[in-house]
This record gives structure tokens, sequence and C-alpha cells, in this order.
């Protein structure tokens, strides 16, 4: 066998029998001596002329090819001590899994429903612009990841083993070309089922699911917590708890100030999803030069620095939609997702402006919630502009740049209704002047992206969390024992892959705590 990289056109890739063909005259065989053809890497380089990247495997006649096992090995936790995971997100999911490997028993504890009937919500939700606090876009099993494309890039490498959660999405059924994508995705239509396998596995070696718990307290003694209050008077206990209740999760952000429990304010940002015809998208990164069958939906990452401030495209979806991510009545929120296929005629993401301490001057009174109330505020001002019921304000993104109201709206994939407002009237000001710098220079970077045909929906703004929830060295919170807070809404993590990988670590952490 023969380890080679090579660079391909999407036809030389694509096709088999092109594949073989290149590859032979690469490492001077004929085609016919090549017995298998396994890809380990992969990426799309587009700056130039359009070329696969490629990191092959080579058999030749003769050698013997086995096919990965990609199953991991659990044991069974029936007798195994108990930990209580909040929260059926990535991090919780996947904490849960490693559990298992270590012999402890997860007990997850989630607010939501079952992704098979958070599905219906989600669909009442759309149809009737109200929202379930429990069970939404963000809240219910698999978390906001479950609904947000399933991009699994990261640039947490050195947190832990990326492809071990890889591994664990394709042992419940993820396509194996994750395992080579450089950026690789999921799927929204994909996702339920991957994470409903994945609830299987937990059940079918002694852990356990409680849906439709939201928890009002911890269950705490002498500075240890030993378990968690529900709402409805259920009562989880466990030797530590695993604390993954996700970015909008206030009411525990909430419940924690009120207890006197430390938290942190966070930098986090906040802007608007931008939508354009993918066909244009595809134009400007394939250079003009047509899209090709064998070529995917093109993309695209920005970013650049406007007066202090960082501006960048966040959680872009080639071939997508844009929905109503709010998790309360008088809010309004948007985020991204799309399909494996990535089938959908508009390309959007999110752009988003850093927002730190110093931007919200008059939210002093609320000491660490200062962030939080600044987003909510901002969320809540959207949400009166557009007249409630998760209707998306929007604008044509050159009457935004221009400062002019025409009330043209081009079409658009929001999942809701859609309705002109002149953002400038209820975005932050720094908001909005940071937004019009950055996008003269996306253009320069991308000539075509500042076009009538682009619009801008409002507001972004669950990035990331306003808070962080501070933990020691040893993964625990420093004034509760036993509390082990994780990923994105403890302020640890930003996505599927980092969230999963915190998630991991955080269950080492707690192993180690219980053995000593």
């Amino acid at each position: 066998m023969k380890t080679i990289e090579i660079s391909l056109t999407p036809e030389e890739y694509y096709v088999p029998e092109e594949l073989r063909r290149v590859v032979a005259r690469a490492v001077g065989v004929e085609d016919a001596a090549i017995s298998h053809l396994q890809v380990r890497r992969r990426s799309l380089d587009s700056r130039r002329s359009i070329k696969y990247r490629a990191t092959i495997d080579v058999f030749f006649q003769g050698d013997k090819y086995q096919g990965e096992d990609h199953r991991s090995e659990y044991k069974d936790c029936r007798g195994g001590e108990a930990v209580v995971i909040v929260g059926a997100g990535p991090s919780g999911l996947f904490a849960a899994l490693h559990a298992l490997e270590l012999g402890l028993k997860p007990l997850i504890v989630e607010r939501g429903k079952a992704v098979d009937e958070r599905r219906k919500d989600i669909s009442r939700m759309v149809r009737s612009g109200e929202v379930d606090e429990d069970s939404n876009w963000c809240f219910g099993e698999g978390g906001a990841g479950t609904y947000s494309d399933g991009k699994l890039y990261t640039r947490s490498t050195k947190r832990g083993d990326v492809g071990a959660v890889l591994r664990k999405f394709v042992e419940h059924g993820a396509s194996p070309e994750i395992l080579i994508d450089t950026h690789a995705h999921i799927g929204t239509d994909r996702l339920p089922a991957i994470v409903a396998s994945m609830r299987r596995t937990i059940i079918e070696h002694g852990g356990e699911i409680y849906f439709n718990q939201r928890i009002d307290d911890l269950k705490e003694s002498g500075g240890r917590v030993t378990g968690v209050h529900c709402c409805g008077g259920h009562v989880v206990d466990g030797r530590a708890v695993l604390l993954a209740t996700g970015h909008s999760a206030r009411d525990i952000f909430r419940l924690m100030h009120r207890r006197g429990w430390q938290l942190q304010p966070k930098p986090f940002a906040l802007g608007v999803r931008v939508e354009h015809p993918q066909e244009l998208i595809n134009e400007i990164q394939y250079h003009g030069k047509g899209y090709s069958s064998y070529l995917p939906p093109a993309s695209y990452s920005l970013t650049t620095q406007v007066g202090g401030h960082g501006v960048f495209s966040f959680c872009m979806c080639p071939g997508g939609v844009i929905v109503p991510a709010a998790t309360s009545a008088g809010q309004q929120v948007v985020n991204g997702m799309s399909n494996a296929s990535r089938s959908s005629r508009y390309a959007n993401s999110g752009i988003a402006v850093t927002v730190s301490g110093a931007d919200v001057p008059g939210y002093e009174e609320h000491g660490v919630l200062s962030m939080l109330a600044f987003q909510e505020d901002v969320e809540r001002r959207v949400a009166e502009a557009s007249g409630g019921k998760l209707r998306a304000p929007g604008q044509r993104l050159t009457d935004f740049c221009r400062r002019r109201s025409t009330g043209i709206l081009n079409r658009s994939n929001y999942m809701g209704q859609y309705v002109h407002a002149e953002l400038d009237a209820y975005l932050p000001t720094f908001v909005c002047e940071s937004l019009r710098q950055a996008f003269k220079d996306f253009d320069r970077k991308m000539h075509g992206f500042l076009t009538e045909q682009a619009s801008l929906l409002a507001v972004e703004s669950r990035t990331s969390s306003p808070i962080r929830i501070p933990r020691q060295e040893n993964g625990q919170h420093p004034q509760l024992k036993g509390l082990f807070p994780c990923g994105e809404g403890a302020g640890y993590a930003g996505g599927i892959v980092s969230s999963a990988l915190d998630g991991i670590h955080q269950m080492d952490n707690i192993w180690r705590s219980i053995n000593g």
C-alpha cells in the first residue's frame, strides 16, 4: 500500500474510472494493478483553478484492504456510578456516550422533547408564530446543533480527538465521508435519526434519559452538588452534575445569579443573516466558470476588522434556509440550516460584529448579566419592529449600505413571515456601522457580494453565550464541588464538534473526581 497526495479536477475525483487512471499514472503503474483506493482527506481549493487536494491510500493487486470498524466499546453501566447530565445537545450526548466507555451511568435531564416530537413542535411554531419555550429550534433532544446544518468544522483540535467525535457520528448513521472532508457537514434532514440512534445506544447500555424536565434548582448541600430538582418535582441524583444547557438557557444563568453562584460576563457577537442566490455565490467562488454537477454548492468564510470590532461570517449555509430561533415570546432571532443535499436556491450566513462590555454602557446595573440584558433588549426591539409572531425584519443589502428606504424586498427562504424594516432603527449603531464597512471589504474580497440581490434579516444574536460559568482546572465550578459546567452554554465551546469535545473532556474530569 502506498499513500499519495494529489490534485484532481472535480471530474477526475468523482468519476471512478478517471480517479483510478490519474492515480495509476501518478504512482507509475497500469490501471489494472490497483485493487482499491481509499481517500483519507480531501479539500476543495477554488482559489485559482478548481481542484480537489486529496490524500489517498493506494492498494495494489495482492494487498488486502479491510473496511474500517467505527464501533466504540461501550460498557453496561447499570451498576455504575450515576452522573447527571443536564442537556441533550452535543456536549450532553457525547459526554453520555463517553460515560458508557468509562463505566459511568449517564442520567440525561432534558427540558425539551425527543427529537421526533420536537420536530412537530417546530413545524407548529413556523405555522403559528408561537414559541414553545421548551421545544423549539434551540431546545430539545440534540440541542441547537440538530437544526443548524450539522457543520463539523472546528479549529479546536487541541481540545481532544476530533476524529473520535466524527467516528461516533458515523457509528450512529452519518456518512463516512465526514471523516475525509475538511469542512464536513451532515445535514439537518439526517441529524434527527443520528441523534435518536445515540439515544438508543445510551439506553441499551443502561443509561437513562428524562424528557420534558426543566430544572429549577441544583440539589446542593455544603457546597457540593449531588443532583437536580425539576419543575414538576422530579429529583435526579448522581455523584456529579454536568451542566450542558446551551447558550440560550437564560433561566440557568438567572438561577445561578439568584443563588449567588459565580458567573462572568463574556463577549459575544451580534448581527444579521445575509442571504444571496446560491447561483451568485457559485459564480463568485468558482470564478464564473459555470456550475459543474461535480461541484458542491459554494460556501465562503469572511472576516475583517472595523474600528476595533471583529466582523465575521458565521454558520454559513450553502443551499440553505433561514429559521426563526427565538426561545421565548417577544423575541426575534434568526439562524441558518441546510439539508444534506444543500439544494435550496439560496445561500445564507450570519454576519456578526463582536460585542464587548465597552460597547454596552448603561447596562452596569445588571452586573454580571449585563451582556445578557443587552442581547435580550436587542431581540425584543427587533421583535417589536416586525410585529412579533416570529416575523423577520429585512432589508436589501444595498439599501442598508446606502441608508435608503425603498420598501423593496427580495424573495427569501426564511421559514416564517418576512417584512420590510430599516434595520438602523432597531439594531445598535455600532453594529450597523461596522456591518456597512465590513460589507464593502467583503465585496473587495468576493466581488459581487454587495448586490441588490442580497437581503439582510435580523437579528443574528445567538452566536455564542454572553455568560461564562467559571470552572477550575479540575473542571468544577469554584464554589460548587460536583458541578461541571460544559459546552456553549458555559462559554467553553462554539459549535457541534467543540461542544462534543468539551463534553468528553468534562466527563473525564468527572471520572477522575469520582475515582480519586
